[in-house]
């Protein structure tokens, strides 16, 4: 009875796999090439925001800062708060889909210290022609020292629409960012992590916020008293339509339509704001008072116990750019040439601001304009051998008029034994952010008698991609002028001198034996000249373990150990107030021990799950005896936290 037809139970079989199976890739924004879906499972920065040769200032969510020198090459305007960059989603980074079924991915990870992430990925495409997506993230932290809480909240919808012609296609992305970062200031006195007095480290005296209560933990609680309070959100649209020729490919059930575009037509419209906000708040009805000694020592600014500080900068931008593209080859979309010209038409908003004299103004407004063109030319050769990528940007008029960036970069295969070998070249000319003007209401350098020049910087570059032997070396050498800068709480200022940094990068896989693996991230770092830039010399990631199934069909499983060495270097300090790091040349940050993690990491079909065991290396049996009390530094009075125990699943569902 069962017998072999599409009912019995071969044919059931047939049905399931059928219908578990999906066809999805995605591509981003500004490009036209199609990736597909990451499910490896070694490196945790996949899921969250952790890369390699980041530190944060002891929880996530803090403020972050990247160990390898990158200067901005971005010219135009720039309002210059970046310590929070590491957790914004962006436009840019946008994924659209393309998919045959509906596509969910739940990713919830929770770890000690009341630390909580959440991610919520859907896309599906409503129509053959029409996908839809939205993302949803949530970083919350109570973090180990006193008032560090975080809690940010990040939002993605995107669309992308193609006519059946193949002629039309448009797209709209809407970008949310909230971040709110409880700011302490750093430790009073770094000795107190070994004095028995506080055997809970959320009792360790910090410069800020120390009376505050540490927070619930509650996952929907925002509440920040003392600290910074982003948002940001992005809204763009654009159109394209094309010019060219028209084809089909015939099967016997249908006639599929092609359309190899000669010329393209864009428009892109968009609006963003942000507000930049940081508060330290007095409430009569809580034993809380600022720190008004804070206050005067780093900013000069008297105050009392029971007044109330504040800062604020507001920007909207509204933009409209048109383009052009032309394809010389019709058989090859990766290869055109792009011609283009923006206006953006920029507010923005001050509570307060200081004059020449230091005293402060009253809230104020500015209304700009910048106006560009643009240019891009890239080819990706039919044969896969040569890739090639250059653009520049020139600001013609307005606020930031006299900007411009340039980048070249030329790729080739040149075997499967020797890989790809990469060369290129860029060069920026651009204002300093906006928080380095006197008319900013988080500038506070009320010394301060000029405006800043144009910072100019060059970046040569080549790299190795060998991915045969799992090799990637990539070389670096920067040429910087009036290199803009805050040499403490609250200076703004430049270097004075022409200075270079070089830097070599080496990333390789090394099989032990058979799967176990030692794949290492090392960056030596050098600065010659009269800098104000402090790098380590030597940055090192690496991962030690097993990648494999252990004999389980199912089952992808990856365990080690993980250390990072930080050569000592003068680190950056921070200033909470202005959102900023600042360069000292007074304490060096030595690592005690190696950041050492356990790590156990598996994936059996869609689901994938991460038990880590963090900062070992914060173990410690003198002078107060056994704990995990000997936290190494990430810059002057912030150390990382102690031990952690972090675990996170990630589910992925085709509906």
């Amino acid at each position: 009875m069962g017998g072999s037809g599409s009912g019995g139970k071969n044919g059931d079989t047939l049905v399931k796999r059928k219908e578990d199976t999906i066809t999805i890739n995605f591509r981003y924004l500004d490009s036209s090439r199609f990736v597909k879906l990451d499910s490896s499972i070694e490196d945790i920065s996949r899921k969250i925001p952790r890369p390699n040769t980041w530190i944060n200032l002891g929880n996530d969510g803090a403020a972050a800062r990247n160990l390898v020198f990158s200067p901005r090459m971005q010219s135009g305007w720039d309002a210059g708060f970046h310590a929070y960059d590491l957790y914004l989603f962006k436009t840019e980074d946008t994924r659209l889909f393309n998919t045959t079924k509906p596509y969910t991915e739940l990713g919830y990870m929770q770890a000690s210290q009341t630390e909580t992430f959440v991610d919520l990925i859907h896309t599906q495409n409503v129509k053959p022609n029409w996908n839809l997506g939205g993302e949803f993230r949530l970083i919350n932290s109570l973090g180990t020292f006193g008032n560090a809480n975080t809690n940010h909240t990040n939002y993605r919808l995107s669309s992308w629409y193609q006519s059946h012609s193949k002629r039309y296609q448009n797209f709209f992305v809407m970008v949310v960012n909230k971040i709110n970062a409880s700011e302490n200031g750093g430790l009073v006195n770094p000795a107190d992590l070994d004095s028995s007095q506080y055997s809970n480290q959320g009792t360790v005296p910090v410069k800020l916020g120390n009376n505050l209560a540490r927070g619930s933990g509650n996952l929907f609680s925002s509440t920040v008293t003392t600290g910074t309070r982003y948002r940001q959100s992005t809204y763009l649209f654009r159109q394209q339509y094309d010019l060219g020729q028209k084809d089909s490919i015939v099967t016997d059930t249908s006639v599929i339509p092609l359309f190899y575009p000669r010329v393209r037509l864009e428009h892109t419209m968009s609006y963003s704001s942000y507000n930049y906000w940081y508060v330290d708040t007095y409430y009569p009805g809580y034993s809380y008072t600022l720190d008004s000694t804070y206050y005067q020592a780093n900013f000069g600014t008297t105050l009392n116990p029971t007044d109330s500080f504040s800062r604020q900068d507001k920007w909207g931008i509204f933009s409209n750019d048109f383009s052009v593209y032309t394809f010389p080859d019709s058989k090859n979309p990766q290869q055109f040439l792009k011609l283009g010209a923006t206006i953006d038409l920029i507010k923005g908003t001050f509570d307060t601001s200081n004059n020449l004299s230091g005293f402060l103004l009253k809230a104020h407004s500015l209304s700009e304009q910048n106006v560009f063109g643009h240019a891009e030319y890239r080819n990706k050769t039919r044969n896969q051998k040569w890739d090639i990528e250059a653009y520049g940007r020139l600001y013609l008029n307005g606020l930031d008029a006299g900007d411009y960036n340039a980048y070249i970069s030329l790729r080739r295969y040149i075997s499967r034994e020797v890989g790809y070998f990469q060369a290129g070249f860029e060069n920026a000319n651009r204002k300093p952010g906006y928080v380095f003007q006197r008319a900013s209401s988080l500038n506070l350098d009320y010394a301060q008698t000029s405006s800043l020049k144009k910072e100019n910087t060059t970046h040569v570059f080549a790299s190795l991609d060998q991915p045969s032997h799992h090799l990637t070396l990539t070389g670096s050498y920067y040429l910087l002028s009036n290199y803009s800068f805050w040499s403490n709480y609250n200076k703004a200022d430049q270097a004075s001198s022409l200075f270079n940094v070089l830097e070599i990068s080496l990333k390789k896989q090394f099989t032990i034996y058979r799967h176990w693996h030692w794949r290492t991230e090392t960056i030596v770092q050098q600065v010659a000249g009269s800098s104000p830039v402090h790098v380590p010399l030597l940055t090192s990631f690496n991962q030690v373990g097993y990648d494999g199934k252990l004999g389980f069909k199912n089952l992808v499983i990856s365990f080690g150990t993980e250390l990072r060495y930080i050569s000592p270097y003068k680190a950056d300090g921070f200033s909470p107030a202005t959102g900023q790091f600042f360069t000292q040349g007074d304490s060096t940050i030595t690592q005690r021990l190696p950041d050492i993690n356990f790590y156990l990491h598996l994936r059996v079909r869609s689901f994938t799950a991460y038990v880590r065991t963090e900062n070992i290396n914060s173990i410690k049996f003198q002078p107060r005896g056994f704990g995990w009390y000997g936290n190494n530094f990430v810059a002057p009075g912030y150390p990382s936290p102690g031990l952690i125990i972090r675990v996170g699943v990630f589910w992925s569902f085709i509906n």
